[in-house]
């Protein structure tokens, strides 16, 4: 996915750019960068994170950079923020978002004359790069920042750095979170709104989709109104966000107890201990444990002094191996216990079928599991949650095909329903399949009630196939 920083300050604002950009290391793994203005001048550093964290990597730079203004980002795909000229002026520009029409973006930019593309990355063209090519080909900035949101299919929240100040984008249906943060003398935008506030930050606004604040050291200006309709994603409480964070009011960690808890009004198994995969299913073993009285535990601890997270690694046999590695069984707490286990979701199901085969091997004597989310039929078309390339990475999709052959988009709506016959055959599959005791789905009514706000605000794509 990844998350964006920026900062605008009547002082040397490298430090706050440094640490608040760190704060959104959980949302991305392959390259951190900032960019900074003052006297102008424009300074950039880029780094490749997936072995180090973003810290280490850029202690040098935050001594060599200098600037009020700023912005940065961890990033899960190309390098940025880019610099860029146009007859608009030079910008910094870093984006959150996926962009599925890039190829008909990039013939429109040749066929226009708007772009020669000089960034790559993996071959390709870096999607920032594309961006900033709308952004730049009209006749203001904020105009540009639209004409990008509009052309774009997929979703796109960005930031670009002027000279005079940030102009800080939601993406047009909100589905990414933009907040802004004040303190005296100064103003920040966020992915997380937890980013800022140990720099001195008090929460300012939660911008609206599709709205552009221009920030300087005195103000935060909307520019363009936020637009009526929404749909921020719901991966973002389930298993993206950061404990700390809220999005639209609602705090994760609340949420996953709310999950769990309703998690567990459903449920009736026997279990010795109820534990949370680590680290995003503590929440839900918690608010489970509270409402049902099963105790809670932990059966094996992460270690992660030296272990990057297991997603890192571009080859799937990595991540597999690193999630393994980090996980430390405690032998009394697994040994003829009786253990249920919370994930936040089953994307592939490696990993957790792998987590299962490792209690079962250190003594434990039932393993059932319960996933904080539904099944997830359809891969995400607008934040790159997941790394599958095709639906059938999914493991609900891969049973559904092994038991139907290729199914209508119909057919499919019938397994998204809890009640449904369908469903209930396809869990037992996966259950069989990864070697559950038993297994069961978070249903997609509860999921939207532990979040709480509006439904029709909210994407539930990967869940039920609904945009």
């Amino acid at each position: 996915m990844g998350g964006i920083f920026g900062v605008t300050s009547k002082e040397n604002s490298v430090y706050d750019l440094f640490f608040g950009t760190d704060y959104h290391s959980h949302l991305g793994t392959y390259r951190g960068g900032m960019a900074v203005y003052a006297d102008g001048k424009f300074q950039r550093a880029i780094h490749n994170i997936q072995n180090s964290p973003f810290r280490t990597k850029f202690e040098r730079d935050v001594e060599e950079m200098n600037g009020q203004l700023g912005i940065g980002c961890i990033s899960d795909t190309a390098p940025q923020p880019l610099t860029m000229r146009c007859h608009l002026g030079t910008f910094a520009i870093t984006t959150v978002g996926r962009i599925n029409n890039s190829q008909e973006l990039i013939q429109h930019c040749y066929d226009n004359g708007l772009a020669q593309f000089s960034e790559m990355s993996n071959g390709k063209i870096n999607p920032t790069e594309l961006v900033a090519a709308l952004v730049g080909s009209q006749d203001s900035l904020p105009a540009g920042i639209r004409y990008a949101q509009e052309m774009i299919d997929g979703s796109m929240t960005m930031m670009v750095l002027t000279p005079s100040g940030i102009y800080a984008a939601r993406d047009r249906m909100g589905r990414t979170p933009l907040v802004i943060g004040k303190k005296d003398g100064a103003y920040c935008a966020a992915s997380e709104s937890f980013a800022y506030l140990n720099l001195g930050y008090e929460h300012y606004k939660e911008t609206g989709p599709g709205e552009i604040v221009l920030l300087t050291p005195d103000s935060a200006e909307t520019v363009q109104p936020p637009g009526k309709d929404m749909r921020v994603c719901g991966f973002l409480w389930t298993y993206y966000g950061y404990p700390t964070t809220q999005y639209e009011g609602v705090n994760v960690e609340e949420m996953r107890y709310s999950s769990g808890a309703m998690l567990a009004a459903r449920d009736s198994v026997q279990a010795d201990y109820v534990a949370g995969v680590p680290d995003s299913g503590t929440a839900y073993a918690i608010g489970y444990a509270n409402k049902s009285g099963i105790p809670f535990s932990r059966p094996f601890i992460k270690y992660t002094p030296t272990w990057p997270r297991s997603f890192m690694p571009p080859n799937q046999k990595m991540r597999n191996l690193i999630a393994h590695m980090k996980l430390i069984p405690v032998d009394t707490l697994i040994r003829g216990k009786r253990l249920l286990m919370i994930d936040d979701s089953i994307v592939r199901g490696t990993q957790m079928r792998e987590t299962a085969e490792f209690l079962y091997q250190s003594g434990a004597k039932e393993v059932h599991v319960r996933s904080a989310c539904p099944p997830i039929l359809f891969g995400c078309k607008y934040l790159n949650f997941s790394r599958s390339t095709s639906d059938l990475d999914l493991i609900a999709r891969r049973v559904i095909q092994k038991r139907e052959g290729e199914v209508s988009a119909q057919r499919l709506q019938e397994y998204a329903q809890p009640e449904s016959t369908c469903y209930k055959e396809l869990t037992a599959d996966i259950q069989k399949e990864l070697g559950f005791t038993t297994l069961r789905y978070h249903r997609l009514d509860d999921l939207k009630a532990s979040v709480g706000i509006d439904p029709c605000k909210m994407c539930t794509y990967c869940w039920d196939g609904k945009e």
